[in-house]
């Protein structure tokens, strides 16, 4: 069990890198937000092709693998004092992992396949990723990020009523959960994935540290408790 907490914690941590590197190469490096004209698009996803496919796999289907094993770890630590809460819990982030897994392998097959049309037909090739580019989003939760949210909102739920956890990482819990979950709201949508993203970094890295710490402090234990008994022998 504490080596799946590890693992858990681990997996925390890198969900939170490979979500900020996400952001940097899709905003920053390629600026891929920025273009609506479709022929441009698909020439940049084309021109840059070993760029898109890394991070996809990166940013959606190793975090969804890694997000199973939060999600297990989690259960594991928190199952007792809230069994239904992580139940639910557990089933939407391992729902939340395959729809990103899937996200993620749709739109790098979609890539394969347009990258040898584009030079032939760039018409066809635009039309064919518009329609491929709709179904990864939606996979990918591109919408609104209401099942991040929701797993990110029963976990904090969850850890507050155990009193595992801190109070401040299970309040920015309820905080990101809740904001993932509102920006399926129409209108909203643009926005508030912006601040869940960032508001989930944060909470990752912060989970991540805390998973750690406490593996760390019980592994120590035994050993502490035989030094004492040594002594008191």
């Amino acid at each position: 069990m504490k080596t799946l907490q590890k693992f858990g914690g681990f997996a925390a941590l890198y969900m939170a890198v490979a979500h900020l590197i996400g952001i940097v190469i899709f905003l920053v490096v390629l600026d891929y937000l920025s273009i609506t004209d479709p022929a441009e698009k698909v020439a940049l996803t084309v021109n840059n092709q070993m760029i898109v496919f890394s991070t996809n796999l990166l940013m959606y289907v190793f975090f969804g693998f890694a997000l199973i094993v939060l999600s297990l770890a989690l259960y594991g630590d928190l199952k007792f004092g809230a069994p239904a809460l992580m139940q639910v819990a557990t089933a939407v982030g391992i729902t939340w992992a395959g729809s990103l897994i899937a996200s993620g392998m749709v739109a790098n097959a979609g890539l394969a396949a347009i990258a040898p049309l584009y030079p032939q037909n760039p018409a066809q090739a635009a039309v064919t990723w518009q329609g491929i580019e709709t179904v990864a989003n939606g996979l990918g939760n591109a919408n609104g990020e209401i099942l991040g949210g929701l797993w990110a909102l029963l976990v904090s739920l969850a850890a507050l009523r155990t009193g595992e956890l801190s109070k401040g990482l299970n309040t920015l819990g309820l905080g990101v959960g809740a904001v993932g979950i509102i920006s399926i709201i129409p209108g909203l949508t643009d926005s508030l994935i912006g601040v869940f993203g960032l508001g989930q970094i944060l909470w990752l890295i912060w989970l991540g540290i805390v998973l750690l710490r406490s593996r760390q402090s019980v592994s120590r234990q035994p050993l502490n408790l035989a030094v004492e008994s040594k002594g008191l022998s």
